[in-house]
């Protein structure tokens, strides 16, 4: 029967679970002044939630000279890597995870950040005693928009697409999960607005995981399933 496979919530972390789009949006800004390839910041911005290879596709055209990319991502990951120990986490974080487990949800980070970030996110979180599953940049062939890291995800939980909710605080986060025909609660922690989030499909929207922990029993994620 279907109702005896299990169910689960998959999570974005990068803007939903920890605090760190703006962290991004200014390092990539930065990388890209020292490239000589400015790019307003709120447009970086609106990027956020893409993987470098799409977010620079998207921000400098795809047609640029590409010498350049491997520089970008490297001025950015050290840029970046200058916060990892000031990481924090959204208010309730953490706290959401726990309850999504204690209603027998599995838990899963579906990150894209590479190894390492991952390691650094998930010290920031300090959940990783509800934590089921964590994939990140190596479990995927494109990043999102594409959906590939939440078949990822799905693959390595051992859960079903029309099983599980997914949370993320991009327009990118609701356009892959809708790929999989997966229901996206969109947060607008990360900056993205409520409308742009219910725009791209998202089932519904809170300000953050306090705010969704706060609604949890109403929400779409005590529907999953």
């Amino acid at each position: 029967m279907a109702t005896d496979r299990p169910a689960g919530i998959l999570f974005d972390v990068d803007g939903t679970l920890v605090d760190t789009t703006y962290l991004h949006t200014v390092c990539w800004w930065e990388a890209l002044r020292q490239t000589d390839q400015p790019v307003p910041m709120a447009t970086v911005h609106r990027s956020i939630g893409m993987g470098a290879d799409k977010l620079l596709d998207h921000l400098l055209g795809p047609e640029r000279d590409r010498d350049a990319d491997q520089r970008l991502r490297d001025a950015h990951d050290t840029l970046y890597g200058e916060y990892w120990e000031r990481l924090t986490p959204l208010p309730g974080a953490a706290d959401l995870l726990r309850a999504c487990a204690e209603r027998g949800l599995r838990v899963v980070l579906a990150t894209s950040a590479s190894e390492q970030e991952v390691g650094a996110l998930r010290r920031a979180l300090g959940a990783d005693d509800v934590v089921d599953t964590v994939t990140s940049s190596a479990d995927a062939e494109q990043s999102k928009p594409a959906p590939d890291i939440l078949v990822a995800a799905l693959e390595q939980s051992g859960l079903d697409a029309e099983r599980v909710v997914f949370v993320g605080d991009s327009v990118w986060d609701v356009v892959a999960a809708g790929k999989l025909a997966i229901p996206c609660v969109g947060l607008t922690c990360g900056g993205t607005s409520r409308g742009e989030l219910a725009g791209a499909g998202a089932v519904a929207v809170y300000d953050d995981p306090a705010a969704l922990l706060a609604e949890l029993s109403d929400s779409p994620l005590a529907r999953v399933g």
